[in-house]
């Protein structure tokens, strides 16, 4: 059955009015001893501390208990209430790397004014949330893709980065583990022909002008340090990978991506740099000032900076920059670039911080020669650790101005990334995604979903049986075999939270699945 755009967003429209104002047994009716008045003065003051730093989330967005037991006391340090009643609220107040002025010095809000705001969300958000809605089932299915793994391999792989790099002839995979620290190279047999230890964890590579500068997140875990690095790799005379020394760019709060380009246009290559951090970091870049001395400037001082791209959208000469931001002020921005180092910034959209924002991409759907977006939401490791139903994957149209409206929305528990390509050839854009937040136990299948483009922006979900033996944190889509194919590459990262629950011991599986087109189902 074919589903049209406009019955997807009149779908998305209902479950969100059910999410947000329906009565069903998912809500929760005022508690008889929390006051109207407690209440509406709760929301007015939510409205006036809590969306001073970010979209005002709605307490239907999460149940009752996280809110009480997770996000208000992870908060309430934000305001400077560090304890309240018999309560002590968690904070990193003692933290050497956060700075002493990031916390108030007094409480900006009485006692009652807090009770108000815990009121307000407590008596007014549901007890569970509902259930993801899908108007078509994950279909499972054996002859989707011819599915290929390393011939052996460690066990326990947590493969943080993967990557066909099509600089190389033939192409090659680089596959980087957070615990080893290394960097591996595989031919298109999968073979292992190159390995280098990296400084950390590496979770990004640029390889502009035929040269790796590889992002090296520091520790990998949330923390406000800066133990990050950028460095450059190189190759000796046998095609051997070598870390250079002689170039680095240190001290990066928790960097999650990297991006080698001249921003002033100087003739020299800048470096854009997302330091995702955790309750502190920035998006910056460096400006190279020649003799490897690199000047940093600030274009966002807040954290969560995750994706970005350079382009130059309104073809003045000059790189422009998409940014997704999450952790709190979630959202995805543009600035552009004014010359001599100015930029601009605009909103294009924003998101409530329990989206769990994780991932964008700039494609082109609708073929009017303008960038749509598609966008991801599903981080779930924070202060409300329960399925969303609004977790999933996004597009939204570009009107020809670069305001975004969405037209399509398919639900994901814990969707992490999601890429775009024509994989059968038929001229439209379809869509890998993953999952590393996924109900792993009632819904295995959703950790990889294909979305086939039926046309008209109609998408059919599947998944493959292989992909139910790993956990994908991180994604690659490219041309390993040099043959104008497009494949997918899945790497599995085994670690997962506690309280994720499986069936399946993700150590047993391969460090990273490729997935290539083979059915006639999907030509």
């Amino acid at each position: 059955m074919q589903v049209s755009a406009k019955k997807n967003v009149v779908v998305f429209i209902l479950l969100m009015f059910v999410l947000f104002y329906s009565c069903s047994d998912y809500n929760k009716k005022p508690h008889k001893d929390i006051s109207e008045a407690s209440i509406n003065a709760g929301e007015l003051l939510a409205k006036k501390y809590c969306q001073s730093c970010h979209l005002l989330p709605a307490p239907s967005l999460l149940n009752t208990e996280s809110w009480v037991k997770g996000v208000l006391p992870n908060m309430g340090p934000r305001l400077g209430i560090f304890n309240f009643k018999w309560e002590s609220y968690p904070s990193l107040r003692y933290d050497k790397n956060v700075p002493r002025n990031f916390y108030p010095s007094q409480p900006l809000l009485t006692d009652n004014e807090w009770q108000d705001i815990i009121n307000y969300y407590t008596a007014s958000s549901p007890d569970t949330l509902p259930p993801q809605h899908r108007t078509m089932p994950i279909e499972i299915r054996k002859d989707l893709f011819a599915v290929s793994m390393p011939p052996f391999f460690k066990p326990a792989p947590n493969t943080c980065y993967i990557k066909v790099d099509t600089t190389t002839i033939p192409h090659t995979i680089l596959q980087s583990d957070v615990f080893t620290k290394e960097i591996i190279r595989y031919d298109t047999g999968l073979k292992i022909i190159d390995s280098i230890k990296a400084a950390s964890a590496m979770v990004d590579i640029d390889f502009k002008n035929k040269t790796m500068v590889t992002c090296n997140i520091g520790v990998l875990n949330p923390n406000n340090g800066s133990f990050g690095k950028l460095q450059y790799v190189i190759k000796d005379a046998a095609g051997k990978m070598h870390i250079d020394t002689t170039f680095h760019i240190n001290n990066l709060q928790r960097p999650v991506q990297l991006i080698k380009t001249d921003l002033n246009k100087d003739g020299l290559d800048d470096y854009l740099v997302c330091e995702f951090g955790y309750v502190t970091g920035s998006l910056n870049w460096y400006e190279n000032k020649g003799k490897n001395i690199f000047t940093k400037h600030v274009l966002r001082a807040v954290p969560g900076a995750i994706k970005a791209y350079v382009k130059d959208y309104n073809n003045d000469g000059l790189p422009d920059i998409f940014v997704l931001f999450a952790q709190g002020d979630e959202g995805i921005f543009l600035f552009t670039n004014k010359g001599n180092g100015q930029f601009d910034q605009k909103t294009l959209l924003r998101f409530p911080p329990s989206y769990g924002s994780s991932y964008f991409e700039l494609d082109d759907f609708n073929k009017d020669g303008l960038p749509d977006i598609l966008y991801t939401c599903g981080d779930n490791a924070d202060f409300s650790p329960v399925f969303k139903p609004y977790h999933g994957v996004y597009i939204f149209m570009n009107d020809g101005k670069y305001n975004f409206t969405q037209i399509y929305f398919f639900p994901i528990n814990g969707c992490y990334k999601a890429m775009a390509a024509d994989f059968n050839n038929d001229g439209n854009l379809d869509i890998a995604a993953i999952s590393f937040f996924a109900d792993y136990t009632k819904q295995p299948e959703e950790g990889f979903v294909y979305l086939k483009n039926i046309g008209g922006l109609n998408f059919k979900p599947y998944s493959v049986p292989e992909a139910m033996n790993g956990h994908w944190l991180t994604m690659d889509v490219g041309d390993i075999y040099g043959n104008g194919k497009k494949s997918i590459l899945l790497g599995n990262f085994s670690r997962a939270p506690s309280n994720l629950k499986r069936k399946v011991d993700w150590k047993d599986g391969p460090p990273f699945l490729i997935l290539n087109k083979t059915s006639s189902l999907i030509k």
